[in-house]
């Protein structure tokens, strides 16, 4: 099984950036698929950005196009979410999750491990 660990999360005003990182240990990473998620309060959680196992693919949802920049690092079992020119309907809990021998994007049911989330809120 892996573990995942998110951080980086917090408050900043529209139009700053934050840095999300996600920290895999256990089951090897290199093998996965990761993705990011957010989920806002009382909606379902929703898709962010995913990279396949080896950084070649990547899928982003169409409000972060542009925005946003999905990258990992296999060496270090990480997979960082670069957010820029950030809105307050950017606001939500940010999760990453990992899928095990499958294609991106992939839904939130068919992820094979979570991390506890990080808070990011935007102000107006």
């Amino acid at each position: 099984q892996v573990q995942l660990v998110e951080s980086g999360g917090g408050l900043v005003q529209a139009g700053g950036s934050l840095r999300l990182s996600c920290a895999a240990s256990g089951r090897p990473f290199s093998s996965a698929a990761m993705g990011w998620f957010r989920q806002a309060p009382e909606k379902e959680r929703e898709v962010v950005a995913h990279i396949s196992w080896s950084g070649g693919r990547i899928y982003y949802a169409d409000s972060v196009k542009g925005r946003f920049t999905i990258s990992r690092d296999n060496a270090k079992n990480t997979v960082y979410l670069q957010m820029n020119s950030l809105k307050p309907e950017d606001t939500a809990i940010y999760y990453c999750a990992a899928k095990y021998y499958g294609t991106i994007p992939f839904p939130p049911v068919t992820a094979s491990a979570w991390g506890q989330g990080t808070q990011v809120t935007v102000s107006s």
